[in-house]
């Protein structure tokens, strides 16, 4: 099987951990003619990012948020603040969670664990949509 990329854009969302593992497939359905493979998803911002993480409990989602914006607060007195206060803690987050993420594909399926899921991980109070680059290799 040739090498396969997409580009998709996912609408804009609320600051938060959004699931978007379903989307990233619907967008991507040559996954499921791939025997052994990768899926790359990269995102092409500054102020979001990607993880995988549990996608069971929502809580799990809340908490991720809070911890973050522990970490990198609005309040901290940033030099960067041109595009608001909620800018340069997104790019805090987005540099410590990181712009991609890899993902097995075997039979035709994503190498998930059991509760894990692709997440968008929006940093600012809407940041507007985002665009993702998915691309696979495999056989």
């Amino acid at each position: 099987m040739p090498w396969t990329q997409k580009n998709i854009t996912l609408p804009a969302v609320r600051r938060g951990f959004h699931l978007v593992t379903d989307k990233v497939l619907a967008a991507i359905p040559e996954v499921r003619n791939v025997k052994a493979g990768l899926l790359h998803v990269f995102i092409q911002h500054t102020s979001a990012s990607l993880t995988i993480n549990e996608n069971a409990d929502r809580d799990v989602r809340h908490d991720l948020e809070r911890v973050f914006s522990t970490i990198a607060p609005e309040d901290f007195p940033y030099v960067h603040t041109m595009e608001g206060p909620d800018d340069m803690p997104a790019h805090v987050k987005a540099a410590l969670l990181g712009s991609s993420v890899s993902i097995p594909v075997k039979d035709g399926r994503l190498l998930l664990g059991t509760w894990q899921g692709i997440y968008l991980c929006e940093h600012r109070d809407v940041g507007g949509p985002r665009s993702l680059v998915l691309t696979l290799m495999g056989e």
